[in-house]
């Protein structure tokens, strides 16, 4: 409401001036003071119409922004069909000014307290207590996830096994966390009393039929909410749509779109960031070329062979970072993480011998990634994809690399802005194929946007 009253007013002021109230709002023959709170009353009655608070999806994810923005424009599309159709002659310079300036700061409120919300799930505060329901080879995974993940908003406190079955397991261990598990209860009702659960997630092997609508009406006076998981894993919500058959939910999921369309908008970005980014970067593209060549007097670049789309060959360009022998001595650098686990796939050592000071700085800022602009030019790469890999590199992995060849590799993608090299060899090649099989313009701007943060944090980089 605060956002809202203060667009249209600093609106108000700048259209109509000090003397507003006073002023005629076009052929409403209204004091603009009472157009500007019709304005701010409508548009807040609007977020709430499009249910921008709903608890289900502040800080879930672009569903929350999404709504906002499709409440804003809703409000100022219809206010010019009925300036148009009533020749009104509401100030277009006042609309012009409320609606950015209004819009602009309500994504930046729900950034902020998105941010503060995610700091307090960390802490496992304002989260929803869950308890997850089915049996323990399709219950684990989900578990696992959401352990792994706080700022989800979930705190899973209790595995609860279907109706019927029994286990003398009575707790489980899941990460660093111990879950409990409740078999043989009476019913599903009695383990959400006894875990003071607020939501109930169903597994996929459990029955979701009468099943689901008996359990509804048995939590009802609980006031839980009962979420079902499909069994679908790693599909973004684009390439999914619920449909109703004779009274049961069907899932029908559509296969990853690489359209001509998408593929024209998908360039247009590219060809936009990397001449943006080479015009602002080019002094501190220039200063590490003179910085690197001063040090040891070797090459400023260093070019290697990546497969890119389809399987082809191409040289991605970096700053060069080790030392002008770093082939030669390659066996020197360690294979293996503290745990003594070996990783075959994105291996990179954080203490790699061969990395030079000016090396380790440039990899610390990620400005050795910079000359990769030049690829995508040249159409090798996109600003936005899967790690560009090395000619046999993950072929031990079932269709990891041909899921790959479908799209272009990026300067940046999903698991670079997800922890980068600090992250599991596991979850790197999740995020991956995830991006893959889910591409959309609108995560390749969150993820851009999640790069600039990733960048100035330095997490993972070396």
């Amino acid at each position: 409401m605060l956002i809202v009253a203060s667009a249209v007013a600093v609106a108000q002021l700048i259209r109509f001036g000090a003397d507003s109230a006073m002023a005629s709002a076009g052929a409403l023959d209204a004091p603009a003071i009472v157009v500007s709170l019709a304005l701010a009353v409508t548009w807040i009655a609007a977020l709430r119409l499009f249910q921008t608070l709903d608890r289900r999806i502040v800080g879930s994810g672009p569903t929350e922004y999404s709504r906002v923005a499709t409440a804003c424009f809703a409000v100022f599309g219809v206010l010019a069909i009925l300036d148009l159709l009533f020749r009104l002659n509401i100030a277009r310079g006042f609309l012009a000014v409320a609606l950015p300036l209004g819009t602009f700061g309500l994504f930046v409120s729900r950034w902020a307290w998105r941010q503060w919300l995610r700091r307090q799930r960390a802490e496992a505060k304002n989260t929803d207590q869950l308890l997850v329901v089915g049996d323990m080879q399709s219950a684990l995974p989900l578990v696992k996830r959401l352990n792994r993940k706080p700022t989800l908003g979930y705190e899973v406190v209790g595995l609860c096994l279907p109706p019927g079955q029994r286990t003398a397991i009575r707790e489980v261990e899941v990460g660093e966390r111990t879950v409990p598990v409740y078999g043989g209860c009476g019913s599903i009702g009695d383990a959400v009393l006894r875990s003071a659960a607020n939501a109930v997630a169903l597994t996929a092997p459990t029955p979701v039929q009468e099943f689901v609508r008996e359990l509804s009406w048995e939590l009802e006076d609980l006031d839980v909410d009962v979420l079902v998981a499909p069994g679908v894993a790693d599909v973004a919500g684009p390439r999914m749509m619920m449909r109703q058959v004779d009274g049961l939910p069907l899932l029908h999921i559509d296969k990853p779109r690489y359209g001509a369309s998408q593929r024209l908008l998908k360039t247009g970005l590219d060809y936009v960031v990397a001449l943006t980014a080479l015009t602002l970067m080019a002094p501190v593209m220039i200063t590490t070329a003179i910085a690197i060549k001063a040090y040891d007097g070797g090459p400023a670049f260093f070019r290697h062979q990546r497969v890119g789309k389809d399987g082809q060959v191409f040289h991605v360009w970096k700053f060069r970072s080790m030392r002008p022998d770093a082939d030669a001595i390659k066996y020197e650098v360690p294979t293996e993480e503290s745990d003594g686990v070996t990783r075959s796939v994105f291996f990179k050592s954080e203490n790699d011998p061969r990395i030079t000071p000016v090396g380790r700085f440039i990899r610390r800022t990620s400005i050795d990634e910079l000359p990769q602009f030049f690829n995508v030019l040249t159409r090798d790469m996109s600003v936005v994809g899967p790690r560009p890999l090395v000619p046999g590199e993950g072929s031990e992995i079932p269709n990891f690399v041909e899921r790959r060849l479908l799209v272009k590799p990026g300067i940046t993608g999903l698991w670079q802005v997800s922890g980068r090299s600090d992250l599991a060899e596991e979850d790197r090649i999740r995020l991956d194929l995830i991006y893959v099989e889910n591409w959309s313009m609108m995560q390749d701007l969150s993820i851009l946007w999640r790069t600039v943060r990733a960048v100035l944090a330095k997490d993972g980089a070396y």
